[in-house]
């Protein structure tokens, strides 16, 4: 029995080809013909967190569907930028190609692919790096360390972003240490918030709170976004196991006791430590 060919791989040249047929005034498909920049953005962020789920889950099979995605958000993004005059897919990998050389030129010397470098240490590495960031703040007149820190990033990854950039210049706690007696100073300022029952105030001083968290977590060299995703998908998977446990007993959570929720969460907890 003669065994079927492989079909040759589709390549990017199609996936282009795919991209403008979608969008093809005549003959494309309605719903990608109606959209637009501002349109597709919760897509591509629903996309990206479809991605870093399957990153965090070690589901290797399904990251690469994951990776497909995100790749068709950047190119219906450079089909709508063609079809307006603004740029396309080969601009878009120029100019990403042109970043990577100049900003790498401990890699790349004379900013050529094949450009061997002479040996850098880190703190070279770092000192180019940061002179180079300037420069382009500078050429996209943005003077300021944190001009370029995008607002709409999530809250805790902006927050240490911003503080990342103030710590270049020299504006730090020393060490973590430090950040915890912080730490502990926004504790109790929220504390007297809470006991003069101002709304106004415990909203400002949870926010700092939150963001001597976020600054303690850098100086542990931990990322907050992963750290707090860790833990709800940890509160996540306890409850879960409650829920699992009520209904064997045929109950709901909702029915049970304050001490009955606790015995359950311990065991939770318990299952939990012990499959570690």
């Amino acid at each position: 029995m003669q065994q079927e060919a492989q079909p040759t791989p589709y390549t990017l040249a199609n996936l282009l080809r795919i991209v403008q047929r979608l969008r093809d005034p005549e003959h494309g498909c309605p719903w990608d013909l109606a959209q637009d920049f501002q349109s597709i953005v919760p897509s591509t962020l629903e996309e990206c967190y479809e991605l870093v789920a399957a990153i965090e889950a070690q589901d290797y099979p399904h990251l690469e569907d994951e990776l497909g995605d995100v790749l068709f958000q950047v190119v219906f993004y450079a089909q709508l930028g063609r079809e307006r005059g603004l740029f396309d897919f080969a601009s878009v990998v120029h100019r990403l190609a042109d970043k990577l050389l100049r900003r790498h030129p401990h890699v790349f010397a004379d900013a050529r692919i094949e450009g061997v470098p002479g040996d850098s240490g880190a703190a070279q590495v770092q000192e180019r790096w940061e002179a180079i960031k300037a420069a382009e703040r500078a050429d996209r007149d943005q003077h300021g360390v944190l001009d370029d820190v995008p607002v709409a990033l999530a809250a805790l990854p902006r927050a240490q972003k911003l503080q990342r950039r103030a710590a270049r210049v020299g504006f730090d706690w020393p060490d973590a240490r430090a950040v915890q007696r912080k730490l502990n100073e926004e504790l109790l300022e929220l504390r007297e918030a809470l006991a003069a029952d101002d709304p106004e105030a415990i909203a400002e001083e949870f926010g700092d709170l939150l963001f001597t968290l976020v600054n303690l977590g850098r100086h542990l060299q931990l990322d907050a976004e992963t750290a707090l995703r860790r833990a709800s998908r940890k509160f996540e998977q306890r409850f879960r196991r409650m829920e699992a446990a009520a209904r064997a007993r045929g109950v709901g959570l909702d029915s049970l006791s304050d001490s009955a929720l606790d015995e359950l969460w311990e065991a939770a907890k318990n299952i939990s430590a012990e499959s570690m």
